[in-house]
């Protein structure tokens, strides 16, 4: 790579619907390579497909790169915009000879095809327009078709797939401007990434075909053709193309499950790069040794348990006050019920409790749904099963003993424990029903710090709810 000419990547979704994973995994090493050397990653919207391109999958494509993180620089550009510069390059093109106007019908290229499948060769089609004098052009619609070599080959050198072989004879000459002249997605692409200045096409393997034909047209341009790497396609953890009941879901719906932007960056990098033996690693690291040379040649596999236990690491890794700020915001996209003041507080104030055993954010907001609900509470089986009649007659006993009590985590502790050896029993046998009458579910944070939180009165109420005196 040339020391004087910065790098330049580029993601081209088409706005067709959400930003699935593949396309996400796609972004984030096109920014990830143009991060790491200093250089650019921009943003093309392919919506020259009128009929299928919606602005609500426009915006879609925008909130799914803003949730990951994948800033990109400058303007996205708008490929239906060029319009008219794809067809001045096609015209140049045809004034250079690299291109000629094909006036064949439909109706003669399918009868070309069948003749030639029906001689068992190859159904490429071979326009008698290719070498016409322009004085024999017919006052008919046409179509440019690029004048592609018809012998020797083409080679594209893929930081990936290695050095990948086509022999000329089996590329056709192929449409760069329809009779309507709307460009074709081979031509404007092309004329796209050269104009942006792109160096590095990074795309998922089911382009790299596209790759030799899309070289062909940088050269009957006059241009100089950029890098590639291909890689290859996510696939389920049974080895199946990706469907969305292995997980090739809309980025969006990883946001409305709660998990981390940092985790899912985290987990995509690993699908289809590796860095020695990590795993787990911030995105800081991940700029620092992204690198085309360590993607792999066999295809990733999608897998929830890996992304899960990466997120829990990932929140447990978290500065408290930005991972409170990321609960608030996940609270306020689900359109839940919002805290009030003093529940902030207490977001806040206990994030090292309520993160340690949560894989996502909605696990963060369970844990702390002790302080989030009103008295009196629901419970769930298990917390019913944990208070049986010994056990409320326990706690009801236990209400005396914590009037009078320093209210610290310390002193509950020792308070609770002689309790319970009072009463005969193990510290477990008093602790897993009080977790019960304090948060109404069977797993929680430790009861001590719940009852910090909560305050004197109100773990003292709570019990009472569950187990009232008389």
């Amino acid at each position: 790579m040339s020391a004087t000419k910065p790098v330049i990547t580029r993601f081209a979704p088409s706005p067709t619907g959400y930003l699935h994973i593949g396309g996400a995994r796609t972004a984030l090493f096109n920014w990830l390579f143009a991060r790491h050397h200093g250089g650019t990653f921009l943003l093309r919207i392919e919506d020259t497909d009128r009929a299928r391109s919606t602005p609500e999958a426009t915006e879609a494509i925008y909130a799914g790169l803003r949730w990951l993180g994948l800033d990109w620089d400058g303007d996205a550009v708008s490929q239906f915009a060029r319009i008219a510069r794809h067809a001045e390059v096609a015209r140049d093109m045809l004034a250079r000879g690299t291109a000629y106007k094909c006036f064949a019908t439909q109706g003669e290229i399918e009868a070309a095809r069948e003749a030639a499948r029906a001689a068992k060769q190859p159904p490429l089609f071979h326009s008698p327009w290719r070498d016409a004098d322009p004085a024999d052009h017919p006052d008919l619609p046409f179509v440019v078709r690029l004048k592609a070599p018809k012998t020797g080959e083409t080679v594209v050198n893929d930081h990936v797939q290695g050095s990948i072989t086509w022999k000329n004879e089996t590329l056709d000459d192929l449409i760069l401007l329809r009779s309507d002249g709307v460009p074709t997605y081979m031509h404007a692409v092309v004329v796209d990434d050269h104009d942006m200045g792109v160096t590095h096409v990074i795309r998922g393997d089911d382009h790299l075909t596209n790759a030799a034909r899309q070289s062909l047209i940088y050269q009957a341009a006059g241009w100089d053709v950029p890098e590639f790497a291909h890689v290859p396609l996510i696939h389920g953890e049974d080895g199946k193309k990706l469907s969305k009941r292995h997980g090739a879901l809309g980025v969006e719906e990883y946001r409305d499950m709660g998990y981390l932007p940092a985790a899912m960056r985290n987990y995509l990098i690993r699908l289809g790069w590796s860095h020695g033996d990590d795993e787990f690693f911030s995105t800081a690291q991940a700029i620092e040794w992204f690198n085309l040379d360590s993607l792999g040649k066999s295809p990733a596999r999608f897998d929830f348990k890996k992304l899960e236990n990466l997120s829990g690491q990932h929140i447990r890794s978290s500065d408290n006050t930005d991972l409170a700020r990321e609960v608030l915001a996940f609270v306020a996209s689900q359109n839940l019920p919002p805290l009030s003041e003093k529940q902030e507080t207490q977001l806040f104030e206990t994030m090292d409790q309520l993160k340690e055993r949560a894989k996502t954010l909605p696990e963060v907001l369970e844990m702390a749904r002790y302080f989030l609900k009103e008295r009196p509470l629901d419970m769930d089986q298990r917390a019913q099963e944990l208070l049986d009649t010994v056990s409320r007659g326990m706690l009801n006993r236990l209400t005396s003993r914590l009037q009078h009590v320093s209210w610290s985590a310390d002193n509950l502790e020792i308070e609770i424990r002689a309790f319970a050896e009072d009463e005969g029993q193990k510290l477990g046998k008093v602790a897993q029903p009080l977790r019960a009458a304090l948060c109404g579910r069977g797993v929680s944070p430790s009861v001590f710090d719940m009852m910090v939180t909560l305050g004197r009165d109100e773990t003292i109420a709570r019990i009472l709810d569950v187990a009232p005196t008389g």
